[in-house]
């Protein structure tokens, strides 16, 4: 498996990853993910080393004017259902925090309170839960947490 950028004609494939993972709720549109790259976000595609098919997708975006001030926020991640469970969501989710460990950020996120495994993921990578936030997605209302990984300085990545 290889990541690369996000490219715009992966975004049909990711409206559809989208549709299949979050049916209860308000998927991802065309729009929303155009909007994204046109915004300048860091977005990246998983691929199968042979191939240009799109396994997985992640987002992030920062905020701030100088060290010390810019945070960081985990937009998505998505990863096709018969591709899950072989270490994609994890190494989006870590090419996503050495983006962010690159302007020494705080990462914030939400999730789903039911996502165990999501839940796992974010804890096994220094993720805490900070509060909840109530019926966050719609339309069917789930609960989502809060979540931060707190900035790590150059020193601590180096290290």
């Amino acid at each position: 498996m290889r990541l690369g950028p996000l490219r715009r004609r992966d975004i049909a494939r990711c409206v559809e990853i989208e549709q299949i993972l979050f049916p209860g709720d308000d998927p991802w549109s065309s729009r929303a993910f155009h909007s994204e790259l046109d915004a300048g976000n860091f977005y990246l595609a998983a691929r199968p080393d042979e191939s240009d098919e799109l396994l997985g997708y992640a987002g992030l975006a920062v905020v701030g004017r100088r060290r010390g001030e810019y945070e960081a926020t985990v937009h998505t991640i998505g990863v096709a259902p018969e591709h899950q469970r072989q270490g994609i969501g994890k190494a989006l989710l870590r090419a996503l925090l050495v983006r962010a460990d690159e302007f020494e950020a705080p990462v914030f996120l939400e999730v789903r309170t039911d996502n165990e495994s999501a839940l796992a993921l974010y804890e096994s990578h220094g993720f805490e839960r900070l509060g909840i936030r109530k019926r966050y997605y719609q339309p069917s209302g789930a609960d989502a947490y809060t979540m931060v990984r707190p900035a790590r300085t150059r020193d601590e990545v180096a290290g």
